[in-house]
């Protein structure tokens, strides 16, 4: 059967169930008596949407799971439903993004509102990983993927007080995400309090000691895209609490970093950079963080002149 025969008979499947939904009489009514019928139409929406599928129709497969869905959600069949929203929101990904989105969020809300937190926790990382990866524009969407980690982290806390397997390093995860984006969008105060709470942790215990440096780096960098003197404050108050950063190779450049500032050199922060770069690949956002402090440095020179 090619994509055309699959595509006419899930047509069909879905307008034969569009009409038993019709037939149906209210469910306020006579709820009992059209429970067979309802199974019927949500069982044709779900093989029809399979067969979109096949036929790659991703945006009438998404709608056909959604139809189903809605049907679920009015038998108060809470837990189809969400799960029929989520296939709904896995077909709409590669077709419409936004919708994806909107069908995601309301199996957040069915899950939340069942106490299921560890389902919900996970399709609002789905909802986050959405925005990263297909819509682009980090101006548009940055506090959209803020929202959604800051929700994950607070279902990751619920969860660990109820005893599951999330653990700090799941919370944490999510909390760097939330720095990262936060930083972007030039939420310095809001990545600073992260990366140092998350620093601090992660020095006190022996398998993530080495990972503090990391942590102290970025807000470092944070506290230097909003004032040298900070930059400066912070790394001096990183060496007292972590003596180990005085050593490592982050804290040594942003030295050099805040000696280029103070001499509106240039020549000399773009050489740092470089000779850092040449050993410990600095990644993209770090990059970006150093190209605005970098500018800084220009824009000071230029007000000098």
């Amino acid at each position: 059967m090619d994509h055309s025969a699959k595509e006419k008979g899930a047509a069909a499947l879905v307008a034969e169930a569009d009409k038993k939904v019709r037939m149906t009489p209210s469910f306020l009514g006579s709820f009992f008596g059209s429970s067979s019928k309802v199974e019927e139409a949500c069982d044709m929406y779900v093989r029809a949407a399979n067969m979109y599928k096949m036929a790659k129709n991703w945006n009438a497969a998404g709608s056909a799971f959604t139809k189903a869905a809605r049907l679920r959600l009015q038998a108060q069949s809470k837990h189809d439903a969400a799960a029929h929203f989520i296939d709904a929101g896995h077909a709409f990904k590669k077709s419409d993004p936004e919708e994806a989105i909107k069908c995601l969020s309301r199996a957040i809300e069915i899950y939340t509102d069942m106490g299921r937190f560890t389902i919900a926790a996970k399709h609002h990382v789905s909802i986050a990983e959405i925005y990263e990866s297909e819509l682009l524009d980090i101006d548009k969407v940055g506090n959209n993927v803020l929202v959604h980690h800051l929700y994950l982290c607070e279902f990751v806390s619920l969860i660990c007080c109820n005893g599951t397997l999330f653990c700090r390093s799941a919370a944490n995860k999510c909390l760097l995400k939330v720095a990262s984006y936060a930083a972007q969008l030039e939420q310095y105060q809001k990545a600073v309090q992260i990366y140092e709470q998350i620093g601090t942790y992660a020095m006190d215990h022996t398998l993530l000691k080495y990972g503090a440096k990391d942590h102290f780096f970025k807000a470092a960098l944070c506290h230097f895209c909003v004032d040298m003197l900070n930059a400066k404050l912070a790394v001096e108050k990183y060496e007292e609490m972590f003596p180990a950063f005085s050593d490592c190779r982050e804290c040594k450049l942003v030295k050099k970093l805040l000696d280029a500032h103070e001499e509106q050199d240039v020549d000399a922060f773009t050489d740092a950079v470089k000779d850092f770069d040449s050993i410990t690949r600095l990644d993209q956002w770090q990059t970006s963080m150093l190209l605005r402090i970098k500018k800084t440095v220009r824009d000071e020179e230029t007000d000098l002149r």
